[in-house]
């Protein structure tokens, strides 16, 4: 794994998969914007890297290319899952709900505002 100054990995592999250290940035992020041929200098001022980090991530990326786009494509399929799921569950929420019948004090109101809305498009 490419190192930085101080001896120690620049892309390690935390809960959320390969990310660069001490940072909570993913190596997948990156990879959304180098997919969408963005230099590697705007993707680093983007994310706020250093030089270091950027060269660093660039390297472990050609060295273990076909590892990380098959987990990148791991990521995209999860997140397109998550998209769908959260979708569904948004349209379920936002659909009409079936009221039941309307109560004889509901009607009482309905029709005194029947009433109030023909008198005012008569007046």
């Amino acid at each position: 794994m490419p190192t930085s100054t101080n001896g120690q990995s620049t892309v390690v592999r935390t809960s959320r998969g390969l990310s660069i250290a001490g940072t909570r940035i993913t190596l997948y992020a990156l990879l959304d914007y180098l997919h969408a041929d963005w230099p590697p200098k705007l993707i680093q001022d983007w994310f706020n890297l250093t030089d270091q980090q950027m060269s660093d991530v660039l390297a472990y990326l050609t060295e273990h290319r076909d590892e990380v786009e098959r987990e990148y494509a791991q990521v995209l399929h999860q997140a397109e899952a998550n998209r769908q799921y959260w979708e569904e569950r948004n349209r379920e929420r936002s659909a009409p709900r079936p009221y039941g019948p309307a109560s004889p004090e509901q009607e009482a109101l309905r029709a005194k505002l029947r009433a109030w809305k023909a008198q005012l498009g008569q007046s």
